[in-house]
C-alpha cells in the first residue's frame, strides 16, 4: 500500500513537472516575442536567454507556489487524484491553445483546473474562495489594465524624452536595452510561474505525508526541479504563439517592445512578492497592446486582440468543468478519493 501511494506520488510530481515543461514552451512567447519581432536578439538568441532567466527567476522565492499549494484548497484536504485531474485538465488545455497558436493563460488553467477538482471532490465549501482564488481573479483583472497602461505611459514618457534625437540613434539605443528587458521579462515571467508547478507539487506532498497548512512548505529539490523544467521547456521555444504575439498582433519598433517588457515584468514581478499567482500572457499581452495603442489605435490588430481576449474568458470555464470531469471520472473507474 506504501508502495503504491509513493508510485502515485512520483507520478503526481513527473505529471506536474511535464505542465512546467509545456507551459515553458507555451509561455516562451512572453518573454522573446517582442525581442524576435524588432529584432533585438536573433530567434536562438532571445529563447536561450529566456531559458536561462525563466530558471534565475523560478529560484527568486516561494510566495505565488504557497498561494497554489495551500490558498485554493487546504492542504489536508488534498489528495493525489484530485492533483493529477488538476494537472491533466491544465496540460490539456495548455496544448490545445498552443496547437492553435492561442496566448491563453497556463496560470488561470492550473488554479481553475484545481478549483473544479476540488469542487468535484469535495463541493464548493472546501474551496477557499477569499484566499487563493480572490488573488488569482484580482490579479485576472488588474494585471491587463497595468500592463496597458503602464505600456502606455512608459512608451510616451521614452517618446517625449527621445523627441529631439534622431530616429537611427533612438532605434540603435532601444535595439541594445531590448536585451535587458527581454532578460527582465523572462526572469519575472519564471518568478511567477514556475512558482505554481512547485505548489501544485508541495501539494501532493502534503497530501501524501499529511500536512497542514502549518506544516506546508517548499522543499529546495521541489524549487530546483521545477526551475529546470520551466528553462528547458522554454529552450524548446513555443513558436506559434510567438507569431500570434510578436508579429501579428501588433508592428513593434525597439522602443515599443522596451517598454512594453519593462512595463509588463514590473506587474509581473510586484504580484510575485505579494503571492498573486497573475497570467505573465495577458500581462505582456496587454502590454504590447498598450505600446502599440500608444501610437495609434489603428497600429492594434484588434482581430487578433479579440482572439485572445475570447481564450482568457473561456480558460475558467472550460478548466473548471473538464478538470471535475476528469476526477469524476477517475473517481467512477477507481473509487479514489
Amino acid at each position: 500500500m506504501v508502495e503504491t501511494a509513493l508510485l502515485v506520488l512520483a507520478l503526481v510530481v513527473l505529471l506536474a513537472l511535464a505542465f512546467d515543461f509545456i507551459n515553458g514552451f507555451h509561455d516562451t512567447a512572453n518573454a522573446v516575442a517582442t525581442s524576435i519581432a524588432t529584432r533585438a536578439l536573433s530567434p536562438a538568441q532571445a529563447v536561450l536567454m529566456a531559458a536561462v532567466f525563466n530558471v534565475l527567476g523560478a529560484l527568486s522565492g516561494t510566495a505565488v507556489a504557497k498561494t497554489v499549494g495551500k490558498g485554493i484548497i487546504p492542504p489536508e484536504l488534498a489528495t493525489q487524484p484530485l492533483v493529477i485531474a488538476a494537472l491533466l485538465s491544465a496540460i490539456i488545455w495548455n496544448l490545445i491553445t498552443w496547437y492553435y497558436g492561442i496566448p491563453s493563460s497556463s496560470s488561470h488553467a492550473l488554479v481553475f483546473s484545481i478549483v473544479g477538482a476540488g469542487i468535484a471532490s469535495g463541493g464548493l465549501s472546501v474551496i477557499k474562495w477569499g484566499e487563493g482564488v480572490a488573488k488569482t481573479l484580482q490579479g485576472l483583472v488588474f494585471s491587463p489594465v497595468f500592463g496597458f497602461l503602464g505600456a502606455m505611459l512608459l512608451l510616451s514618457l521614452l517618446l517625449w524624452a527621445a523627441a529631439r534625437q534622431r530616429p537611427y540613434w533612438v532605434n540603435r539605443f532601444f535595439l541594445r536595452a531590448q536585451v535587458l528587458s527581454a532578460a527582465y521579462m523572462a526572469f519575472s515571467h519564471g518568478s511567477n510561474d514556475a512558482q505554481k508547478t512547485m505548489g501544485v507539487i508541495t501539494m501532493a506532498l502534503a497530501a501524501y505525508y499529511g500536512w497542514s497548512g502549518d506544516q506546508f512548505h517548499v522543499p529546495l529539490w521541489v524549487i530546483l526541479s521545477a526551475a529546470v523544467a520551466m528553462g528547458l521547456g522554454t529552450a524548446m521555444g513555443g513558436w506559434r504563439i510567438i507569431r500570434t504575439i510578436g508579429f501579428k498582433a501588433v508592428a513593434l519598433r525597439p522602443i515599443d517592445g522596451f517598454a512594453a517588457e519593462v512595463a509588463g515584468a514590473t506587474v509581473i514581478e510586484t504580484a510575485s512578492r505579494l503571492g498573486i499567482p497573475l497570467s505573465t500572457t495577458h500581462t505582456i499581452s496587454s502590454a504590447i497592446l498598450g505600446a502599440g495603442a500608444t501610437k495609434r489605435l489603428s497600429a492594434v490588430r484588434w482581430g487578433i486582440a479579440g482572439r485572445i481576449v475570447m481564450a482568457w474568458i473561456f480558460t475558467i470555464p472550460f478548466c473548471v468543468a473538464l478538470s471535475w470531469g476528469i476526477y469524476t471520472l477517475m473517481h467512477l473507474l477507481t473509487g479514489a478519493r
